[in-house]
């Protein structure tokens, strides 16, 4: 049996890279997986499958984590499928690049919808339930290192995890009374589907190593060996923090 036998987790945004692999990561060891999805249900379908496949159990939930009602469906669902809750990784989120005084209202409302006010309304959901429950309880948001590193023509994103940073802060504080941890993953640069068009332009990718003292980009499997820990026995003592995986990129910024 895994570390995470009998537990039960939600995680956002499960259908395609770091979501993905984290929903795999911790199935292995055990835990069933409601793997949430936004648009490509397919993609959720085939992830259910691989964690089926590992021994472990998955359903596949399209919910829109910035829409209060999905977000109410996707707790209730899991929990009439399972019985209980222990473990919710905020991994959904969005962004849109932009000029700062060209962006629109409703793209930067988007993006903090998604990215942030998801990641409150999936705390709080989780938060009660595992109160109810009694027994404790992890809650794990994706951020990023932009929660500290500024990034021009991406302010709407900065803000969202910047935001996400003082979310996990506050609540961990709060929730440590009733055993529920709050901590927080800010990956660098993540080998991801997202990522292709740099590097598919040698000069941008080039210009992108050239800030990690490592050389490389990180891969999926790397934030999902991160979440399983945070996730573990291991790490019960553990919360309020965030935990940057980047290969160095925010020391070599000189932030923090």
């Amino acid at each position: 049996m895994g570390q995470l036998a009998n537990k039960v987790a939600i995680v956002t945004g499960a259908d395609q890279g770091i979501g993905r692999a984290i929903a795999f990561h911790l199935a292995r060891e055990g835990a069933a997986i409601a793997v949430d999805y936004a648009h490509h249900e397919e993609r959720a379908r085939e992830a259910v499958r691989d964690i089926e496949q590992s021994g472990s159990r998955a359903f596949a939930i399209q919910a829109d984590v910035g829409n209060p009602d999905d977000v109410a469906r996707l707790f209730t669902e899991t929990r009439q499928r399972y019985g209980r809750l222990d473990i919710l990784v905020n991994n959904a989120g969005i962004e849109q690049q932009a000029n700062f005084w060209e962006m629109k209202l409703e793209t930067y409302q988007h993006i903090l919808g998604v990215s942030l006010t998801g990641a409150w309304l999936c705390s709080q959901h989780a938060a009660k339930q595992m109160i109810d429950q009694g027994a404790g309880g992890r809650i794990i948001n994706i951020s990023s290192v932009h929660e500290d590193l500024p990034m021009p023509t991406n302010a709407a994103y900065c803000v969202a995890k910047g935001g996400l940073r003082m979310l996990m802060r506050t609540i961990a504080v709060e929730l440590a009374p009733y055993k529920i941890t709050v901590n927080n993953i800010a990956p660098g640069a993540i080998d991801t589907p997202l990522d292709k068009p740099v590097k598919e332009d040698p000069k941008k990718l080039e210009q992108l190593l050239a800030e990690i003292p490592l050389r490389r980009m990180g891969q999926p499997e790397e934030i999902g060996q991160l979440a399983l820990y945070l996730a573990s026995p291991a790490a019960a003592y553990v919360t309020g923090s965030t935990f940057a995986i980047d290969g160095g990129m925010l020391r070599h910024s000189g932030s923090l």
